[in-house]
């Protein structure tokens, strides 16, 4: 019998190979060479790296229910709200931070992105939690997938007309981010982590609440709760694949059936590691995972700041990528083989530190 405050392996496990995942694909050696496989679908599709990030909103929604249980014991309401007002703003600082990093150049700030969407999806997941019934959660989150759908694919757009999901330059999500986005945006004139798109971005993580949910039921087994998780994950996923013929599946706009059908998908691994790492025992080895999962963020931001030691050109001549990619390019292997090389590299330097401070049970919470 597991009981309400007992931490999930398979959580922090989940939550590290997202974030390796993340490194490896943000950050190859070069890209101009990279396997298909570790690209974003352009548009309409997507590739298994489409999945990485929705992963980790929907863990971060499990995470939220564990967490505000445990506490609501130690702190009030109030307290509580304090606390997750805090984060999501530290989250969100440190994501501006990065943006800027090293040049500071205070006119071109990115005002969303991977970060500040973490915060923005964390505070709106956790205030839902703290605040509202479950039943309220669900409305609100078949009320954001319908919304959303009907907004974006049948609305007019003003000075547009009709809708046209087929291209980035005709729908809702464009026109917002065009007109009420300052700074910049990723791609110029729309970001795929702008206003609206975070709507359905927020439905991922409070399906993450309702998995979060299933894990704490006190009277059940952790063997007993894989089968509403399988169910939720399977239910899920034929949703998605059939909302695809209604709304296609797009990772830039963060589609209705992207968001159900990699929640189904964040679903069924989470039953499947629970199954495996928790009741089978296997996850004592993914010790690297497993570092990288108990200070997922703080691993990020890592990443983040050793990029002008590996990949800028601002400390040396030139890029350290660059370097590895054309003295180690003699015809043996591929280019995109070499610049995944580089990216596993990389991944195993911010490995170091974070295993020395997991060693060392030393956790960073932004």
């Amino acid at each position: 019998m597991i009981v309400s405050n007992q931490r999930l392996l398979s959580l922090d496990l989940l939550r590290g190979l997202t974030i390796i995942f993340m490194i490896i694909v943000n950050d190859p050696g070069s890209w101009d060479h990279v396997y298909p496989i570790l690209r974003h679908a352009s548009w309409n599709g997507i590739t298994p790296t489409d999945y990485i990030f929705p992963l980790f909103l929907f863990i971060m929604g499990c995470s939220v229910v564990l967490s505000i249980d445990k506490q609501r014991a130690q702190f009030s309401r109030q307290t509580l709200l304090k606390k997750i007002l805090f984060r999501a703003l530290k989250i969100y600082a440190v994501g501006i931070f990065l943006w800027l990093w090293p040049a500071f150049e205070l006119d071109r700030i990115r005002w969303v992105g991977v970060l500040p969407r973490i915060a923005l999806v964390y505070l709106a997941c956790a205030l839902l939690y703290l605040y509202t019934t479950q039943r309220t959660q669900r409305i609100t989150t078949v009320g954001i997938l319908i919304g959303y759908w009907i907004v974006i694919c049948y609305v007019p757009i003003p000075g547009l007309g009709a809708p046209d999901i087929s291209i980035p330059e005709k729908n809702w999500a464009h026109y917002i981010d065009s007109l009420l986005l300052p700074g910049v945006l990723w791609q110029k004139t729309w970001d795929p982590e702008g206003i609206l798109s975070t709507l359905p971005a927020i439905a991922t993580g409070l399906l993450g609440v309702f998995a979060g949910k299933i894990l704490q039921q006190k009277d059940s087994t952790l063997q007993d709760k894989l089968i509403p998780l399988f169910l939720m994950g399977t239910l899920l996923l034929f949703l998605g694949d059939i909302g695809q013929y209604f709304f296609p599946l797009n990772k830039n706009l963060w589609s209705s059936s992207f968001t159900l059908l990699t929640a189904g998908i964040g679903c069924l691994g989470l039953g499947a590691c629970i199954h495996l790492c928790d009741i089978k025992g296997w996850g004592k080895h993914l010790k690297m995972a497993h570092a990288f999962g108990v200070n997922s963020i703080f691993s990020y931001v890592l990443a983040s700041l050793f990029y002008l030691l590996f990949y800028s050109d601002r400390l040396w001549s030139v890029g350290l990528n660059e370097l590895f990619m054309t003295h180690l390019d003699v015809g043996l292997v591929s280019k995109k083989f070499l610049s995944l090389s580089y990216a596993l590299l990389y991944a195993g330097v911010i490995w170091i530190p974070t295993q020395y401070l997991f060693k060392k049970k030393i956790y960073i919470k932004l």
